[in-house]
């Protein structure tokens, strides 16, 4: 990781200080969310502003059967606790999971911010700020589809939990059967690539140097064309987030190598504000 971490010696905690952390498609309410990894990564995360680019909370999910867990919750206080102690400015852009809040949008509440889409003011220039949902046609025309395709991908997810825990009981590293397919498969190929290059375009038609979604859960850092695309990938599979640097540098951080700076201990605690219960 090209990051250098500030040691804070209040806390005796060393932290990643950066101007601005993206992350997406947590989707808190599902079995498969790294609720444990992504709390420990926004733990030692320090930053002016957090944009949570979409799919946050998993209200499809939630719909169906749900997944809630005290590590999802620690999540939502994390956050809070970012917007009342550090100062944090966060952006929540909706996603497709969470369409329940698009009735409500655009709302805001001091320093924080709900929105369809942003537009973030980078060192470098502007940058378009959306989950990505809006170039998916069968999300936006098609709901049965779409929920339809939602299930079979948890059943995909469930039968790649069920191969990792044999791979793991033999001592091979997690491999990632959704991840293999979309590499595969030429269909998925070309869908993420037409994805990219509408996202790209959309971003120019807004006369912004750079674009940052979500959505395909395909983590990326590259130019297209003229436009910087960064895609900040998910906490289901991938783990990554975008970080904006102090010195407008963008980075695309995996939580792999952000453990080997920031390690996590046997027992992550609950809060790091231990002097007040957690509720949940």
């Amino acid at each position: 990781m090209k990051t250098r971490p500030i040691f804070n010696p209040c806390s005796g905690k060393k932290h990643l200080h950066a101007r601005t952390v993206i992350i997406s498609d947590v989707h808190l309410g599902t079995p498969d969310c790294k609720a444990r990894e992504v709390n420990h990564f926004l733990r030692h995360v320090r930053c002016q502003k957090l944009i949570l680019n979409g799919d946050i909370i998993d209200g499809w999910q939630l719909q169906r059967a749900g997944h809630w867990t005290k590590a999802h919750t620690r999540f939502v206080r994390i956050v809070l606790k970012m917007l009342e102690k550090r100062d944090t400015q966060v952006v929540y852009v909706r996603g497709n999971h969470d369409d329940v809040l698009a009735s409500f949008l655009p709302l805001e509440f001091e320093n924080l911010q709900i929105v369809e889409d942003h537009i973030h003011e980078g060192l470098r220039g502007r940058y378009l700020v959306l989950h990505g949902d809006v170039f998916d046609t069968i999300t936006k025309n098609f709901a049965f589809l779409s929920h339809f395709g939602d299930w079979g991908y948890q059943v995909l997810l469930k039968i790649n939990r069920a191969y990792n825990a044999w791979r793991a009981w033999r001592g091979k590293e997690y491999w990632s059967l959704s991840k293999a397919i979309k590499a595969r498969v030429k269909s998925a190929v070309s869908h993420v690539s037409k994805f990219e290059q509408h996202i790209a375009q959309l971003a120019r038609d807004h006369q912004c140097v750079g674009v940052m979604c979500g959505h395909i859960h395909t983590p990326a850092d590259k130019m297209i064309g003229d436009v910087h695309y960064l895609n900040s990938g998910d906490w289901i599979e991938s783990l990554t987030a975008v970080v904006e640097h102090y010195d407008g540098r963008f980075e695309l951080l995996d939580y792999v190598s952000f453990l080997r700076e920031f390690p996590m201990p046997a027992e992550e605690p609950a809060t790091e504000f231990a002097a007040e219960p957690v509720e949940v």
